[in-house]
C-alpha cells in the first residue's frame, strides 16, 4: 500500500514483521526490519529502489496497482545489494528499457547478481537529474557505507535525503515516521545498526559526513532504506552517527566469557562486583557468550571504555566460542578500548595468555596482565577477582 511522505513522494516498501536474522544468519534482527522503496510522481515518475528478493513479486504486484509499470520515467538504485535490489528483475521485465541510474560500482553489482545488461546511466557526486516542475536529483556517493557501490540520493525543493543503508535500523513497524514509534526502541535499533554494521567504516563515515555537510543541502526529512523515516528533527541522527563514528565510548564495561564447569562464570561474576564496589556510577554489563546474542554483545562493547574477556583453558588454547566472537570483534575494528583478561586452568593455563594476544590484535589496548586462578576458586580467588575488578576500574 503507497503511503505519502511528502508532496508527490510516497513510500511502496514492505514492512518484514518475521525476519530474525540478516546477512545470512550474520546479525539478529530481534524487531523485524522494513526494506523501504519510494515512488516520486512529477512531471518524471521516479522509483527509488526496490525491495528484498522474497518479495519481489508481491512488490510488483502492489506496484502496477499504484501506478502503470510502463509510465516509470528512472529507476534509481542507491545501493545492489540484494535487500534494496531484489525486486528488479521481477520490475524489469515489464519495463526492460526503462533508464537505471547508479553508481558506477552499483553496475558491477547488479550485473554480476543478476547478469543483465539493462539500460544503465552512471552517476557520481555532484550529478542531478532533472524531473520536472522544478525539481532535481541529486547524486551523492557513499562508498563503504556500506558497500563501494553505495550512493544516496537528494530531492530538491522538497528536501528529502533518500539515504540508503546509512542512519537507518532494522525495526518493522507500521508506523512511518521516527516521531510516531517508541523512542527508546529506535535508539536501541539504531545503535545496534551502527555498532554491527557501519563500526569499520567510521573513518570513512567521518568524512562523508563532512562532504554531505559541505553540499550545503536543506535536509527536512531522511528517507532510510530499514526502519523508519526521519521527519522529525531529522539531523538528530546524523549527530548521532557524529558521536558514534568519533572512537564512541560511554562509562561503561563489559564482561564477555565462556565456561566449561562454572569456574570461569564465578570469577566473571566475581569480577564485575568489583568494578561495581569501586565505581558505582559505572554500567557493568556481563554476558556468557554462549548464551547471548552476539550482535547485542557488539553493541555493548561499542558502547563501552572496557572490555574484560574470560575463557578457561582448553587444549593449551580458549573455548572456541571466545575465539570465533573475538575474531567477529577484530572484524568491527574498535578504537579507544582498554581491555584485560580472566580465566580458569587445570593443568597448563594457557588461555589468559591467549586472550591477551587475542585482544591485542583486534585494536584493544590490553591494560593487564591478566587475572588466572587454578581450578575452581576458592574465598580467597574469589576475593581476589573482586580486587582484579576494582583494580580496572580505577583505570
Amino acid at each position: 500500500m503507497k503511503k505519502q511522505v511528502k508532496n508527490n513522494v510516497s513510500w511502496v516498501g514492505k514492512v518484514d514483521w518475521e525476519l530474525r536474522s540478516f546477512h545470512g544468519d550474520e546479525l539478529s534482527t530481534h524487531n523485524g526490519s522494513t526494506y523501504n522503496s519510494y515512488l516520486i510522481e512529477e512531471e518524471k515518475t521516479v522509483l527509488i529502489d526496490t525491495v528484498w528478493l522474497p518479495f519481489a513479486e508481491e512488490f510488483v504486484e502492489n506496484l502496477a496497482q499504484e501506478i502503470e509499470l510502463s509510465k516509470i520515467d528512472y529507476i534509481i538504485i542507491n545501493h545492489g545489494e540484494v535487500d534494496h535490489s531484489g525486486a528488479l528483475p521481477a520490475l524489469m521485465k515489464h519495463i526492460p528499457d526503462t533508464p537505471i541510474y547508479c553508481s558506477a560500482n552499483a553496475v558491477k553489482s547488479l550485473k554480476g547478481q543478476y547478469h543483465k545488461d539493462w539500460n544503465f546511466n552512471i552517476v557520481k557526486t555532484g550529478d542531478t537529474l532533472d524531473i520536472g516542475n522544478g525539481k532535481s536529483l541529486v547524486f551523492v556517493e557513499m562508498r563503504m557505507l556500506h558497500w563501494p557501490d553505495s550512493m544516496a540520493t537528494y530531492l530538491t525543493e522538497d528536501n528529502i535525503l533518500f539515504s540508503n543503508d546509512a542512519f537507518g535500523q532494522h525495526f518493522a513497524t507500521e508506523e512511518l515516521y521516527n516521531d510516531l514509534v517508541d523512542q527508546c526502541d529506535l535508539y536501541n535499533e539504531s545503535i545496534k545498526y551502527y555498532a554491527n554494521i557501519l563500526t569499520p567504516f567510521s573513518a570513512v563515515l567521518r568524512k562523508k559526513l563532512n562532504e554531505i555537510i559541505a553540499l550545503n543541502l536543506p535536509i527536512d526529512i531522511i528517507a532510510t532504506s530499514h526502519g523508519v523515516i526521519w521527519r522529525d528533527n531529522p539531523m538528530q541522527i546524523v549527530e548521532n552517527y557524529s558521536k558514534w563514528a568519533d572512537d564512541y565510548q560511554e562509562n561503561q564495561i563489559t564482561i564477555v566469557y565462556d565456561t566449561m564447569w562454572k569456574g570461569t562464570k564465578r570469577l566473571a561474576e566475581k569480577i564485575a562486583e568489583g568494578i561495581s564496589l569501586e565505581d558505582s556510577d559505572v554500567v557493568v554489563k556481563l554476558y556468557n557468550i554462549a548464551k547471548s546474542d552476539g550482535n547485542d554483545v557488539i553493541t555493548e562493547i561499542f558502547k563501552s571504555k572496557t572490555v574484560i574477556m574470560g575463557s578457561p583453558t582448553v587444549g593449551n588454547d580458549i573455548i572456541h566460542t571466545m575465539k570465533g566472537f573475538i575474531h567477529y570483534v577484530k572484524s568491527m575494528k574498535f578504537k579507544n578500548k582498554n581491555a584485560a583478561a580472566f580465566g580458569c586452568y587445570g593443568w597448563s593455563g594457557e588461555g589468559v595468555k591467549v586472550l591477551n594476544g587475542l585482544m591485542k590484535d583486534a585494536g584493544f589496548e590490553v591494560v593487564s596482565e591478566g587475572f588466572e586462578n587454578l581450578w575452581n576458586p576458592d574465598l580467597d580467588a574469589e576475593n581476589k577477582a573482586i580486587e582484579y575488578g576494582r583494580k580496572l576500574a580505577a583505570l
